[in-house]
């Protein structure tokens, strides 16, 4: 059979891997504690279960415009109205099958082949891939663990070209929980309008900051940002809604418009009766999010002293999402548990193998010096993850 170049220059997600044999091991009958996907343990809100629920008894299973249903067009661009400050007209809205295909089709829309796209590091392991199937060319620019990872315009104008279509901007940033503060935002934002490129923020994790920080879209800093910029979100994250794939894109009519024109020729609609789900979420009682978000405040505390506690680890603080991305390279060439650990892989595959936790090597986004966990995760499940881990790391204590 023969595999397009394409199709062959893929690189398979490191996140759904690891996650996958995690699961294996559990239904091998093995415990394992996973810090590997990036998915809540919160069961989606009842009230959300129950609109969808009523959309099947009443029989909402049909087709709906490729675009989404209108009332909830509508419903997003008041929740975008009303939390972030900017507004859209329903046709600029987009909804999608997840974040992450909303991002698919922005880039297929934005980018032509050859065309350079500026990736900020570490990143998530998908834009280089999803920059490359629309033929364009990954850019990278350095954010520094020292920092916090907080991206700078500097570093982004360092990268910028004749041939620059487009950055992408991650704030909160998974896998970092950096968030890019109002100053810098605002400097980026002036970049990309004097040097005429896009922004795609994705803000997926918009709704989950901590600590006083203070999330900031860059499509709310002035006509002239509004109209280069395409916001992506969606309700995975902070409605505990991962399975349900429903995303979004608002964005300027000309691209919004070439978004629901290839939406119409790949998936067509998001499912119905997960669109009224959405709407539920978007319309109804938000104190779930509230309730969430400390949660996950709470954890993240337990997680980040819990890994600065053991030694050769260093773990900065998060401010946004819900990951820690700890530095292990001062781990490497030491032997752990009868094994010499040399880069982050090496690393993840001992912790799942001797100490039974998943965790997600740093290579994957570009930082193999690091690793990611996810904080998802009760605070069992985290204090149990982090004892196994210590008594791997200092003591070489394997899980019987």
């Amino acid at each position: 059979m023969i595999v397009s170049r394409r199709a062959a220059g893929v690189t398979p997600s490191a996140t759904l891997s690891i996650t996958a044999t995690a699961k294996k091991m559990v239904a091998d009958g093995l415990d394992v504690v996973s810090f590997a996907a990036g998915e809540p343990d919160f069961d989606t809100p009842a009230h959300i279960k129950a609109a969808a629920e009523q959309a099947l008894k009443d029989g909402r299973t049909g087709y709906t415009p490729a675009a989404g249903l209108p009332a909830l067009r509508q419903a997003v661009a008041d929740h975008l109205a009303e939390v972030y400050g900017f507004t859209y007209e329903p046709a600029q809205i987009v909804l999608t099958c997840g974040a992450k295909y909303a991002l698919y089709e922005t880039f297929q829309a934005v980018v032509n082949p050859g065309d350079e796209v500026i990736v900020p590091t570490p990143y998530w392991v998908t834009y280089p891939e999803q920059v490359r199937l629309a033929g364009g060319i990954p850019v990278f620019a350095e954010t520094d663990a020292a920092d916090g990872f907080r991206l700078h315009a500097d570093a982004v104008a360092d990268r910028v070209t004749g041939r620059t279509a487009a950055l992408v901007v991650n704030s909160p940033c998974n896998p970092t929980g950096a968030v890019c503060d109002a100053e810098e935002m605002a400097a980026i934002a002036r970049l990309a309008v004097e040097r005429d490129f896009v922004i795609i923020a994705d803000e997926i994790y918009a709704q989950l900051v901590y600590d006083g920080a203070v999330h900031v879209s860059p499509a709310a800093l002035g006509p002239e940002v509004y109209e280069r910029t395409v916001t992506i979100n969606g309700l995975s994250k902070a409605y505990a809604m991962t399975g349900w794939r429903v995303g979004y894109a608002a964005a300027p009519a000309e691209i919004a418009d070439a978004i629901a024109r290839i939406q119409s020729h790949t998936t067509s609609n998001v499912t119905t009766f997960g669109q009224y789900g959405a709407m539920a979420a978007l319309t109804g009682d938000q104190s779930c999010v509230a309730e969430m978000a400390a949660a996950f405040a709470r954890r993240r505390r337990l997680i980040v002293d819990g890994l600065n506690a053991i030694d050769g680890v260093t773990c900065p603080t998060p401010y946004g999402a819900f990951y820690a991305f700890p530095e292990v390279g001062d781990l490497y060439g030491r032997a752990i548990a009868g094994a010499e650990v040399t880069d982050s892989m090496g690393f993840a595959r001992l912790c799942l193998e001797r100490a039974h936790v998943a965790l997600i090597p740093g290579g994957a986004f570009g930082a193999d010096r690091h690793v990611r966990l996810s904080y998802a995760a009760s605070d069992e499940a985290i204090e149990k993850g982090l004892a196994r881990l210590k008594a791997l790391i200092e003591n070489g204590t394997a899980v019987a």
